[in-house]
């Protein structure tokens, strides 16, 4: 362990290092861990990391799952449920369907059954990725939903197809009467069991005397006790993780106080950061051990690398046909629903689009890895090779598509031409509302007590100077960087008057947090 532990250590040293150096680049942080982990498979001489497959799942998914959850609206899922949730099962099982036909057909000696096994690892989009590469372009409102809304429901669907090829590669055979009740209990029980959960932390929170230290420790309890009782019960976990998850995050207002929203959110930031590092250089050490085991097995490194350029190909056609299907069938069905294009050629040009966003990452290696080693007593089939396509397909993606994506979006302008209401005009109507609700609550609440109240007439005056000024005239950036030079010039004075030992250092660090959540909140504005 002490031997390990300093590479450990400096192997997230690196994982921050190639963040900074993508948020300097300006792309995004997952192309440069991927190329990172192909590359660190050539340093000589690094220890050798595993981890036991059953394990993989259990460590890495459910609290990316749950993360996930929290950061999606879930108000926007259910305005686009009917695409999302298309995406997220049919165009998931179309896609499973392809690679095992295209494998089977090619790959000689991969079944049917291995075909279905990779392409359930294969097949989900990766929310992170996705994210993280779509922040530095101007996307609709809408199709950011929809690709996180997918990204984060089709990782149930895919690993679903992933533990029914398991079942099918172990046994050697598929009862179809058996595998749909499985498969209704999996989805039906892992989403109530997930609710109750869900339900039941809600209210421990609520009741419980907890700070935020003890709200955020719970909260990075949580998602693993929902992922375990569910796979207790043969129900599907990561389906428990994301109903629990989404039901908690329409709620944390009720039972999290602002200092455990606040405190809690750079928590899970940077857990789920260091978890995707983690996974990518862990395939990237076990790389050459899969390479060495796919020449003992007569495949030849350039052969597995045109087996994975195949896969990916057919996951790139599969995500353009569905994308279209789509399109048409919300045209045909659904015309109300469809975003208002200046053309129909810029509307049929969006499919191709999205088409291209399909990037894998954490969740496919996450699956892969956890491909057990044996079956039966003998080596599992083709694993060196599943895990191989994996790391191509995953390389691929987020490499080409990944840094061609904004540079199509910014050329193409594709989606300048749907008409959304802007970004800032939401922003000035929220703020307008605000300003009279604040202005109002205070007039008709405490009308009586105005007068005889200084502090209040102060507050009354402060929110009829808001509601009475523009936005320019009230916070313009001349004036924003002004402010925040005065919360600077107040930290360096609260840090001199840190050394007079006569002051509680814990006052001085409260209202240094107090300046932190001002500044944050002027950056909001």
């Amino acid at each position: 362990m002490h031997s390990i532990l300093p590479f450990l250590l400096a192997m997230i040293v690196v994982i921050l290092l190639l963040e900074m150096l993508a948020a300097k680049l300006r792309i995004a942080y997952p192309i440069l861990l991927v190329i990172a982990g192909l590359m660190i498979s050539f340093i000589p001489g690094l220890p050798v990391v595993k981890i036991d497959p059953d394990l993989i799942f259990f460590i890495f998914l459910p609290p990316l799952l749950f993360e996930a959850a929290w950061s999606i609206s879930f108000k926007e899922m259910k305005k686009w449920w009917r695409i999302i949730g298309s995406f997220a099962f049919l165009v998931v099982f179309f896609t499973a369907f392809s690679v095992a036909f295209i494998t089977n057909y090619f790959v000689p000696g991969f079944t049917i059954a291995l075909g279905f096994l990779l392409g359930g690892i294969v097949s989900p989009p990766d929310a992170v990725s996705t994210g993280a590469i779509t922040k530095f372009v101007k996307i609709p409102n809408s199709t950011s939903t929809i690709l996180e809304g997918e990204s984060l429901l089709n990782d149930a669907s895919s690993l679903i197809i992933f533990r029914f090829a398991l079942v099918a590669v172990g046994t050697g055979q598929f009862i179809w009467q058996e595998a749909t009740m499985s498969f209704l209990w999996m989805v039906i029980g892992g989403a109530g069991i997930g609710l109750l959960l869900g339900w039941l932390f809600v209210q421990a929170h609520k009741r419980l005397p907890t700070d935020a230290p003890s709200d955020i420790i719970l909260t990075l309890i949580e998602p693993y006790f929902m992922y375990w009782i569910a796979e207790k019960v043969h129900s599907s976990g990561v389906l428990a993780v994301v109903a629990g998850g989404l039901f908690m995050s329409t709620r944390r207002l009720l039972f999290l106080n602002s200092t455990s929203r606040v405190r809690g959110f750079s928590v899970w930031e940077s857990f789920v950061f260091i978890l995707n590092g983690i996974v990518f250089f862990i395939i990237g050490l076990q790389l050459p051990e899969v390479v060495s085991g796919l020449r003992s097995e007569g495949i030849s490194l350039n052969t597995a690398i045109g087996y994975g350029v195949l896969v990916t190909g057919v996951l790139i056609a599969s995500r353009m046909i569905s994308s279209y299907a789509a399109m048409i069938a919300t045209m045909i069905f659904r015309p109300g629903v469809v975003p208002h294009a200046r053309s129909n050629r810029r509307r049929f040009l969006m499919p191709l689009l999205l088409g291209w966003t399909g990037m894998r990452g954490v969740v496919s290696l996450a699956a892969a890895l956890a491909i057990p080693i044996t079956l039966n007593g003998e080596a599992f089939p083709h694993r060196n090779l599943i895990l191989f396509i994996t790391f191509v397909v995953i390389l691929l993606t987020l490499v080409v598509q990944g840094l061609t994506l904004p540079y199509i979006i910014g050329r193409s302008k594709l989606f300048d031409a749907f008409s959304e209401e802007p970004e800032k005009e939401v922003k000035r109507k929220l703020n307008d509302g605000l300003r009279k609700h604040s202005y109002q609550f205070l007039k008709n609440k405490y009308d009586n007590e105005l007068h005889d109240h200084a502090g209040l007439q102060r507050m009354l005056k402060h929110w009829e100077e808001k509601m009475e000024a523009d936005d320019d005239d009230w916070m313009n950036e001349k004036t924003k960087l002004i402010f925040i030079e005065m919360l600077d010039s107040q930290r360096n004075y609260l840090s001199e008057l840190n050394k007079d030992p006569s002051i509680n250092e814990e006052f001085i660090r409260q209202q240094l947090f107090r300046i932190d959540l001002e500044e944050e909140r002027l950056k909001m504005i």
